[in-house]
């Protein structure tokens, strides 16, 4: 029995030691390493392509770009289109606010003339002869004197400004030259003679001022 166990330990040893065995230990190692540090392989590693889209998708495809270019053409329409009418509506309301200011312009027109008459009639009534001992025309003077004073603080509440440029410079926007003429003692340009008072409305001329103008002799 102990040879027959001594022979068995002598035959497993002659295995263990074998030539063969120790050689492709070694291998066996190198190759587990070799596929533990190269991991799993790609599809183009392999050789293998993404497949190409199909029809139906390159139709879903061409239809989503032609969406997104009629979506920006769309957009960009619709942008100007507000801007227009905003525009529109800006205009629209300065119409409306200048038909406000503006609408009694034609009417002023008219009220002017009435305006010239009664200044050219308290002009032309005598200094000396307005007194008490002529009262009835004193009393008249002073009625047409009343008369043209209120109805400049009517045109005054409506934006009706008289222009009386005497001495001033010549505004060709809101004078009108009758002459020219050259004047001992005044600037060349300047207004000398106001043969008729001008008015404007809210800033815009409604009627220039006809004067005679200084010019250089």
């Amino acid at each position: 029995m102990a040879t027959r166990c001594v022979r068995a330990i002598r035959q497993s040893s002659s295995i263990i030691a074998s030539p063969s065995v120790v050689r492709a230990t070694p291998r066996l190692l190198c190759t587990a390493a070799q596929q533990k540090s190269s991991g799993p392989r790609t599809e183009e590693e392999n050789g293998t392509q993404k497949p190409e889209p199909s029809a139906a998708e390159k139709a879903f495809i061409e239809e989503k770009t032609q969406l997104e270019e009629q979506l920006k053409d769309v957009t960009d329409k619709y942008k100007r289109a507000l801007a227009d009418t905003e525009n529109l509506r800006q205009r629209s309301q300065k119409m409306i606010d200048d038909a406000k200011l503006y609408g009694i312009q034609g009417f002023c027109k008219d009220l002017l003339e009435v305006a010239d008459i009664l200044e050219k009639a308290t002009e032309s009534v005598p200094k000396t002869e307005i007194s008490t001992a002529n009262p009835h025309l004193k009393n008249l003077y002073d009625g047409l004197v009343m008369t043209e004073v209120q109805i400049q603080k009517v045109f005054q509440k409506h934006g009706l400004v008289k222009l009386n440029p005497d001495g001033q410079k010549f505004d060709p926007y809101e004078h009108e030259a009758v002459f020219h003429a050259p004047m001992e003692g005044k600037e060349a340009g300047t207004v000398a003679v106001v043969t008729k008072v001008g008015y404007k409305l809210h800033g815009r001329t409604l009627r220039p001022a006809l004067v005679g103008v200084v010019k250089t002799p």
